[in-house]
């Protein structure tokens, strides 16, 4: 196993983290709360999305790290044989996208769940639920964009 290897696990095991744990949220943890009332929602949510964000700023950190690596090992090599590097449609349309997916959990983790986290300080249940209106809307754009990108890498 080659350190382009493990750099190219570690990417995409990153992206199944964030995107898989995305899925898991949005399509069967956010549904089955309804079982609870909804200040035992806010506050599980909260708890929830707490450890979440956690996993996914490093998930973030080493999609990005990772994938900035390997495009800068693929230019040393091009250029150690005399070429010239030119970035393939995939690498650029997952540069890109996955530039934009990182962008939005910033606003995610860093504004729509601080204001989710006033709000559960405050047990202002009724801001708590809009904060986590917000927060699905983003993370379903996310998802969105997540299998999008996996579905045009897969499919060129």
């Amino acid at each position: 196993m080659t350190g382009s290897d493990i750099l190219r696990t570690v990417h995409v095991l990153s992206v199944v983290v964030w995107v898989g744990g995305m899925a898991f949220a949005h399509f069967f943890l956010r549904p089955s709360l309804a079982v609870l009332e909804p200040p035992q929602r806010v506050r599980l949510m909260h708890a929830v999305l707490a450890r979440f964000f956690r996993a996914v700023l490093v998930a973030a950190t080493l999609v990005l790290v990772t994938g900035v690596w390997i495009i800068g090992a693929r230019t040393r090599q091009v250029a150690q044989s005399g070429g010239k590097f030119q970035l393939p449609m995939d690498w650029m349309v997952m540069t890109v996208i996955g530039v934009l997916m990182i962008a939005i959990f910033g606003h995610i983790r860093f504004g729509l769940y601080a204001r989710l986290d006033r709000a559960v300080s405050a047990a202002d249940m009724t801001a708590g639920g809009a904060a986590l209106a917000s927060i699905r809307r983003w993370v379903g754009v996310n998802l969105a964009l997540g299998l999008a990108i996996i579905a045009f890498v897969l499919l060129t």
